[in-house]
């Protein structure tokens, strides 16, 4: 299917009304949502969706109307956010020229992502199965699945991999009421995930080692402020964290301390940190797809490969942490508990 195919396709699938129809067809808790916090900042199509979403929920007071027009005006109901995710995987598509697909198993071939209504999904059958066999995502209008698309959208290439994944450990072991090692550790991952990204190998070896004093204070210097990235050649960064768990998203609407992500390391050169930032999240994908290929493929896979990290002790993300008796609470930030794992 070519992008122009694919374009007239899914304009077929998405039923448009002018805003002045509708004031508000989303539920309060979307208006919820701080679109300018710092662990939303790397979503992809992020401009779109949160304009889009504010003014479907009656966030909004005023409305640009160029980016209105832009925007094709609002999502009528119902299905309402797996419309809003179409219409950014449209846009996005059209940019890469390259269409986000599952990624096949032996018994499946690759299949084009859409996002569709929950109801599409048949009773009885595995939610990653119809994934992989369809590449329908079945979407709710709630806010989980909202950054559940979200993801999809900013990680397609790592999403396709743990749901690859699922499908490999179900044509194993079936469905069951254990999911087993591999499964259990997707799970984790994909719903409370983040990515510790660094230049500094110090930075990473201190988070594993749970030596919260090298890994989030010392080093504070050397951590990338979300809010104020651009493609710099001056910019002497060292690391950044990205959430991955579209839960955890879900959670950080109401910050806490005792947050806690579950996390993987991802090693780059300082390069990495001067780039744009469409340009760090796509090599970040590929990057994070192998890493989790080759984690997933171990014999001795299990959550615990995940270096615990309370998410508001990461610099910039929270104003409190610029203290540092913020870190002096040994109910979140706790001495290593990790044995060989």
């Amino acid at each position: 299917m070519t992008i122009t195919d694919l374009s007239t396709t899914l304009h077929s699938e998405i039923s448009l009304v002018s805003p002045s129809v509708r004031d508000s067809i989303l539920d309060d808790s979307f208006a919820k949502i701080d679109w300018q916090a710092p662990w939303l900042c790397h979503l992809n199509q992020l401009s779109y969706v949160s304009k889009t979403i504010s003014r479907l929920s009656g966030s909004c007071q005023q409305v640009d109307t160029a980016a209105e027009h832009d925007n094709q005006a609002d999502i009528a109901a119902p299905d309402i956010i797996a419309k809003v995710l179409n219409t950014a995987m449209l846009q996005q598509n059209n940019k890469s020229q390259q269409p986000s697909q599952t990624k096949p198993t032996p018994n499946n071939l690759a299949h084009r992502l859409r996002f569709v209504s929950q109801d599409a999904l048949p009773e009885g059958e595995a939610y990653e199965s119809f994934i992989a066999t369809t590449g329908n995502i079945p979407t709710r209008d709630n806010l989980h699945d909202l950054f559940n698309g979200s993801i999809w959208l900013t990680f397609p290439k790592t999403k396709a991999l743990l749901n690859y994944y699922h499908m490999c450990e179900i044509a194993k072991k079936g469905i069951s009421t254990s999911r087993g090692r591999v499964r259990d550790t997707i799970t984790v991952f994909d719903e409370n995930g983040a990515i510790l990204v660094t230049a500094e190998p110090s930075i990473g070896e201190a988070l594993i080692g749970f030596d919260w004093q090298a890994s989030l204070i010392t080093s504070r210097a050397s951590w990338d402020n979300p809010q104020q990235i651009s493609a710099d050649d001056k910019n002497n960064a060292k690391a950044a964290v990205y959430i991955f768990g579209h839960a955890l998203l879900e959670k950080l609407l109401q910050p806490r301390k005792p947050l806690c992500a579950h996390s993987v390391i991802i090693y780059v050169s300082a390069e990495f940190f001067k780039l744009k930032r469409s340009e760090r999240i796509e090599y970040l994908d590929n990057q994070l797809a192998e890493y989790m290929h080759d984690l997933l493929s171990r014999e001795d896979v299990t959550p615990r490969k995940l270096s615990p990290l309370p998410i508001l002790g990461v610099p910039h993300f929270w104003a409190e942490n610029a203290d540092p008796s913020f870190y002096e609470d040994n109910q979140v930030f706790r001495s290593g508990r990790r044995q060989k794992v």
